[in-house]
């Protein structure tokens, strides 16, 4: 398949130029038809009423004397004065008719059509209509000669026929005194619509310059004053996106102080450590357990910075919306049973009592045992599942758990449970110890980046619970925190019986969704029951 080509950039001036002349130029050749017929109808009526008179003159030339038997008979003398008329045009060709009362020709031009019986007017009434004489278009006005005392009888007929040269000439007179004007004026509106529309749009252009000559860093609003009334939307959306990007720059530019504030401590623990071993070196001490230390302090510190730039680089993911945006169905009691068994070797270092609840899959059945169906079976056994992105889910769980080890004493308790809601709305996930716990006053603040609980000894980055934040924002889910009131299981407190506070409870709330099953072939499409049970997983000291 052929690459789509990228579409052209399209002008605005060019395109307001477009639409104000297009009509302009389709006018004008309708201007010139209509002038036309308008030069027609202006050349005609001079000259119409100069046939008419014709006609008037020569009926005026007709009379009616009895004949032998009682009958009448029409007769026509054409005067001198009216031949000399009809023959002096230079111009044109007059050609005239007369025929009597039964329509027997008296005098002129035999072979002038007879007007249509449908076009008969009352006696007296001159009309005209165009013809063809001679193979030349000619008008006619023609007229029923009004006879005294014989109403409702045949009545003379006299007829005058012109060629239409002056006709012509005059209407192309017209035409031109009309038409030439507008191949000046034309041109000249043209120039003044492209004049008047560079004026127009100047206001743009002065507004681009504003906004081209600002300092990179200058993201105050722009003058909606200073922009015509039409561009003022579009310069509230520009102000209103530089508010948010200052704000985003403020806050990148105090999270950036921040995380270097936070960086000097271990990265200048670590330069100390090392040029104090260096100078035991110089100075001849070669105690083992003195180096030993000096590198343990080291290695503490070389790991509290990574740490602290893993963090950083797992904000920046959980702050990358558009990595965020891909989401797919995502198990979540399976990606937290992955996640939790990471931590085992480490609960069992510190002696704390680490437990994994999620719903556990029933025995098989088949899937018609089900009342809501197969569907449902299937999607119950492969356990409970959000819409999301795993990896971000999986850092959220991660920090969660490791939040909760740094807090819980020797002896004390965490447990990650995953519950899926019955009616298949939400599903939830809590991570709750027995540690000291948060007081209500700062459970807001903990979310912040780098803050870490007042009156609390433990080394931390300070980022780990604003990353559960950010990545719970982008998945649309719903964080609480509250007292879990645990205390140390039985068999797991420890001899220094190390104090245990109300501890902390965080639950998030996702929209549950509907798993594909077809992607699930490991999977057994057996029922699951809502009970839950403290998974294998738990280290206990």
């Amino acid at each position: 398949m052929a690459p789509e080509r990228p579409r052209e950039q399209r002008s605005l001036f060019g395109e307001i130029l477009d639409w104000m002349l297009a009509p302009l130029l389709l006018l004008w050749p309708m201007s010139v038809v209509l002038t036309w017929l308008v030069a027609q109808g202006i050349a005609n009526k001079p000259f119409d009423r100069e046939l008419g008179e014709m006609v008037r003159v020569l009926s005026k030339e007709i009379s009616v004397q009895a004949a032998a038997g009682g009958t009448s008979a029409a007769t026509f003398k054409l005067p001198a004065a009216a031949s000399e008329i009809l023959h002096t045009d230079e111009a044109d060709d007059i050609y005239y008719q007369v025929l009597g009362l039964r329509g027997e020709y008296l005098s002129g031009d035999l072979t002038l059509p007879v007007p249509p019986e449908e076009d008969r007017a009352p006696p007296g009434e001159v009309r005209f209509r165009d013809d063809t004489l001679n193979n030349d278009s000619v008008r006619v006005a023609y007229m029923w000669v009004n006879v005294p005392d014989r109403v409702g009888a045949s009545v003379p007929l006299v007829q005058v026929a012109e060629t239409l040269g002056k006709r012509s000439r005059l209407a192309t007179e017209i035409i031109k005194g009309v038409i030439l004007p507008q191949f000046v004026i034309l041109p000249l509106a043209v120039l003044l619509v492209w004049l008047a529309l560079a004026r127009g749009i100047a206001p743009l252009n002065e507004l681009q310059q504003r906004i081209r000559n600002r300092d990179s860093s200058d993201l105050s609003p722009i003058d909606e004053r200073q922009a015509p009334e039409e561009v003022s939307p579009l310069v509230r959306a520009i102000n209103d996106l530089l508010a948010r990007l200052d704000l985003s720059m403020r806050s990148q530019k105090h999270f950036l102080a921040d995380a270097a504030h936070q960086l000097k401590t271990p990265l200048a623990g670590l330069r100390m450590q090392a040029e104090l071993a260096q100078r035991e070196i110089d100075a001849g001490h070669h105690d083992p357990q003195a180096l030993k230390r000096s590198l343990q302090q080291i290695a503490r510190s070389s790991q509290s910075a990574a740490h602290m730039v893993n963090q950083l680089l797992a904000m920046a993911r959980a702050e990358d919306k558009e990595h965020a945006a891909h989401q797919k169905p995502v198990n979540l009691a399976r990606l937290a049973t992955e996640t939790v068994r990471d931590f085992v070797p480490r609960a069992l270092e510190h002696h704390i009592d680490l437990g994994l609840e999620v719903p556990e899959p029933a025995p098989h059945r088949p899937p018609q045992a089900d009342a809501q169906g197969p569907a449902h079976t299937a999607r119950q056994a492969q356990g409970p599942w959000v819409m999301g992105h795993a990896l971000l889910l999986r850092e959220l769980i991660r920090n969660l758990v490791d939040n909760a080890l740094l807090y819980t004493p020797a002896g004390g308790t965490v447990t990650v449970r995953v519950v899926a809601d019955p009616f298949g709305q939400v599903v939830v996930l809590q991570v709750e110890d027995s540690g000291p716990g948060i007081p209500a006053v700062e459970r807001e603040q903990v979310f912040q980046p780098f803050y870490r609980a007042l009156g609390t000894n433990v080394d931390g980055s300070g980022l780990g619970l604003a990353i559960v934040r950010e990545i719970a924002t982008q998945h649309s889910a719903e964080v609480t925190l509250e007292d879990a009131n645990l205390r140390a299981r039985p068999g797991t407190h420890d001899a220094s019986r190390a104090p245990f506070g109300p501890g902390a409870r965080f639950t998030l709330r996702f929209a549950a969704a509907q798993a594909i099953t077809s992607d699930l072939s490991s999977e057994s499409a057996a029922g699951s029951s809502p009970q839950t049970s403290r998974s294998p997983v738990p280290a206990r000291a």
